[in-house]
C-alpha cells in the first residue's frame, strides 16, 4: 500500500486547505436522492475546521465537458452540505480559479468553510493540465485528498495538485484504502469473492485479477448465465454473451490453476419477462425452461453460498446476484446479504462491498451500516479491486 500522510500529521491552523472531495452526487428535480457521499465527508471537514484551517472544497459535478453549465453548478450543493454539517455557514465561490476564487478563500477566517465551483468547468481538470493545477494551488497551502472515487482519474485536482502542495489523505480516503487493504492486500484467510452484473466483458479484468487472489469466487447475476452456458447448460432466453464463452473456460481454466473454487447457480428464479410482479418459477440451473430467463438465484445457490462463507474470514463484494430492481428478483441479494450481515455481526467475517449498483443493493437489503465497510466508490472500488494502480493514491505518497 501507498505510503501517505494521514490529517493528524499535518498542522492546519489558519492554514488554507484545498480539500478534494466527490459532491458528484444524484440528484432529481434540484433535490439530493443519495447523500451518502455528501454524509461521508462530514468528518474529515469537522476536523479540519475545528482544528482551525480555512477549508476549501473542490469538487466535479456531472460532466459539463469543459464548459460553464448551469445545471452543473455545484452552488445546489451548498445547501444540502451546509445541513450535513449541521447549518454551519458555507462560503460558495463561483469560480474554482481565478479572483473570483481567491476573493472568496481571501475572506475566509480560521474555522470557516468554501466550496468552490466545479472544476470540471475549466478543460484543464479532465486533462490535469500543470497551469490549472498552479491555480488551484494558488489557493491553498496544504492538500487534502478525501475523494477516494475520484482516485482512478489523473486529474488535476486528484493528481497534480498533490504534487504542488504538502498534501495528505482524508479521513475518507484514509477509511477506504484500509479498508481495501485489510480485504485484499493483507486479508485473514479464507478470502471470499462474490462478483455479479450483467457482463462478463465488462468484468474481465477483475475476474482475472481474484481468481489469483481468492480461495472462492461466486459469480451471480447475468454474468453467472455466460459462465453456465460456457460449461454446457442450456439458459433460455437468459441475457448472455455468447462472444465470452472461450474467455469463460479461460476463466475457470485460470481458476483452477491458482486453486480458486468458482461457484455458479445450483437452481434459478425465472420468468418470461424482467419487470416486476411477472410470474416465477424455481428451477434447477439444468432444467431452465426455452422460453424464459434467469433473473435471480434461486434458494439452494444461496443457500450454497451462505454455507460456503461460514467457512470464509474475508469477503469482497461487488455486483447483485440478481435483478435487484425488479422484486421479487431481489431475494437472492437480500439474503445473501442479510447473512453475511449477521456473520460480520457476529465478528466472524470482514467483509467489504462497493462498485457499481452494490451500494444500493445493500441499502435495499438493509444491511449498508452493518457490514464492515460499504464503499461509496464505483470505477476506483473496481480498477483497485483489478490491481491497478489509482493516480489519485499513488500522488499521495509521502
Amino acid at each position: 500500500m501507498v505510503a501517505y500522510k494521514t490529517l493528524d500529521q499535518l498542522d492546519v491552523a489558519g492554514k488554507r486547505v484545498l480539500v478534494r472531495v466527490d459532491l458528484n452526487v444524484p440528484m432529481q428535480d434540484g433535490k439530493v436522492t443519495d447523500a451518502t457521499r455528501i454524509e461521508r465527508l462530514v468528518p474529515t471537514i469537522e476536523q479540519l475546521a475545528k482544528a482551525g484551517a480555512r477549508v476549501v472544497l473542490l469538487s466535479h459535478f456531472g460532466r459539463p465537458k469543459g464548459r460553464h453549465a448551469p445545471e452543473a453548478s455545484l452552488g445546489q450543493l451548498a445547501e444540502p452540505l451546509s445541513a450535513a454539517l449541521g447549518g454551519r455557514k458555507i462560503a460558495f465561490g463561483d469560480d474554482c480559479i481565478g479572483p473570483e476564487a481567491e476573493r472568496v478563500v481571501d475572506a475566509l477566517k480560521d474555522g470557516e468553510v468554501a466550496l468552490l465551483e466545479n472544476l470540471r468547468f475549466h478543460p484543464g481538470e479532465e486533462t490535469n493540465d500543470p497551469a490549472f493545477a498552479s491555480a488551484l494551488a494558488k489557493l491553498g497551502d496544504l492538500y487534502v485528498n478525501d475523494a477516494f472515487s475520484a482516485a482512478h482519474r489523473a486529474h488535476a485536482s486528484t493528481e497534480a495538485l498533490a504534487h504542488l502542495l504538502p498534501s495528505a489523505a482524508g479521513l475518507l480516503m484514509q477509511a477506504e484504502l484500509e479498508a481495501l487493504g485489510a480485504a485484499l492486500e493483507h486479508p485473514e484467510r479464507p478470502v471470499a469473492a462474490i462478483v455479479g452484473g450483467s457482463k462478463v466483458s465488462t468484468k474481465l479484468d477483475l475476474l482475472n485479477s481474484l481468481v489469483g487472489k481468492v480461495d472462492l469466487l461466486v459469480i451471480g447475476g447475468a454474468m453467472a448465465n455466460t459462465m453456465l452456458l460456457a460449461r454446457g447448460a442450456e439458459v433460455g432466453t437468459s441475457l448472455v454473451e455468447r462472444d465470452m464463452l472461450d474467455t469463460a473456460r479461460a476463466i475457470f481454466a485460470a481458476a483452477d490453476k491458482a486453486g480458486c473454487t468458482i461457484v455458479l447457480p445450483e437452481d434459478a428464479v425465472v420468468a418470461a419477462k424482467l419487470t416486476a410482479g411477472q410470474a416465477t418459477e424455481t428451477v434447477a440451473i439444468d432444467r431452465v425452461p426455452a422460453d424464459l430467463m434467469i433473473l435471480d438465484a434461486g434458494p439452494k445457490t444461496v443457500a450454497a453460498i451462505v454455507a460456503k462463507l461460514e467457512g470464509a474470514k474475508t469477503l469482497v463484494w461487488n455486483g447483485p446476484v440478481g435483478a435487484f430492481e425488479f422484486p421479487p428478483f431481489d431475494e437472492g441479494t437480500n439474503a445473501i446479504a442479510q447473512e453475511v450481515a449477521r456473520l460480520v455481526q457476529a465478528g466472524k467475517l470482514l467483509a467489504v462491498a462497493g462498485g457499481g449498483d452494490t451500494v444500493s443493493a445493500m441499502a435495499h437489503a438493509g444491511v449498508i451500516d452493518k457490514l464492515s465497510y460499504v464503499s461509496t466508490a464505483g470505477g476506483a472500488f473496481l480498477e483497485w479491486l483489478e490491481g491497478r494502480e489509482l493516480p489519485g493514491v499513488k500522488a499521495l505518497a509521502s
